[in-house]
């Protein structure tokens, strides 16, 4: 398999499985601080990434130089995902996808500054097209809202986190010196759970987890087997073999999977006028996987 197919084909599943931390984080959200949640889900995470790297031949020594580069990339996702979950304590699934459909664009001004990654007139264009469909989805398809700027506080917590990852992305590419995508991720992964426990240590060590609902260890044992080990090595993956540009572009079929996750777990599908700007999203992909 070619190693751009190979990079598609990993993002396609990065795609599904990220959408399901949106369907779940919304209903464990409000249950536990987004911080708390997050370390656990990452020792979880960086354990299994661990052993995964040792049984293919264990973490070779030049992979140990430069830690810094671990601890940039592990700020950048503690900064992700604990504002992902803040923010979807009041955001809807569908509108937090939605802000997530803008990293591309965000991704393509970051991968220009670092690695001059230059982008033509359709990547442009689909981008462009992109962002109105996630404007359209976060304002809730209200023409005054958008007039007025009026975003939900859920929407403009987790733009600042999408910034965060849009840099992840070409910082993956930046600060590799040849690491497999399995050693770099887990070492992107225990740095990224010891910036959380230092982080949530207050609500880390006065949660009661007995009392926990169901629903927060099912999104934690998800968010890390699922939407923390697996994608972080997917994206990982794809980030070496495609631009950033196109590598984030698989973040606008978010919404969609999104919707058939709600309606799988049996919430509302979102109204017509709403669905019409996840199918400018769509468009937008289309156009980004051109070659």
């Amino acid at each position: 398999m070619r190693p751009h197919v190979a990079g598609h084909l990993a993002m396609l599943t990065f795609s599904a499985l990220i959408a399901g931390s949106f369907a779940l984080g919304s209903l464990a959200a409000n249950d536990l601080a987004p911080a708390a949640l997050n370390a656990v889900r990452f020792w979880i995470a960086a354990g299994i990434i661990g052993a995964l790297a040792v049984a293919r031949g264990g973490v070779p020594r030049s992979a140990l130089a430069a830690p810094w580069r671990y601890v940039v990339l592990g700020v950048l996702m503690a900064t992700y995902f604990v504002l992902m979950f803040e923010g979807l304590k009041t955001a809807p699934p569908v509108s937090a996808s939605a802000v997530f459909t803008l990293t591309p664009i965000m991704a393509a001004g970051f991968g220009w500054l670092l690695l001059r990654q230059r982008m033509n007139g359709r990547i442009a264009l689909a981008l462009a097209i992109g962002a109105s469909g996630a404007v359209w989805v976060i304002f809730r398809a209200d023409w005054g809202a958008i007039l007025r700027f009026h975003i939900g506080r859920g929407e403009a917590i987790y733009f600042w986190g999408c910034a965060a990852h849009a840099l992840y992305t070409p910082m993956v590419r930046k600060l590799n010196r040849g690491e497999s995508a399995v050693v770099f991720s887990a070492g992107t992964l225990l740095t990224t759970a010891i910036v959380l426990t230092v982080w949530g240590w207050p609500a880390l060590s006065t949660t009661d987890w007995a009392a926990l609902p169901g629903i927060v260890w099912i999104t934690i044992i998800y968010a890390a087997i699922f939407a923390s080990a697996l994608t972080f090595v997917l994206i990982q993956f794809a980030a070496l073999r495609l631009p950033a540009s196109k590598v984030m572009a698989y973040t606008y079929l978010t919404p969609t999977w999104v919707i058939l996750w709600q309606l799988a777990l049996g919430g509302a599908t979102p109204p017509a006028a709403v669905v019409a700007g996840v199918v400018l999203t769509m468009v937008a992909l289309l156009l980004l996987l051109r070659e």
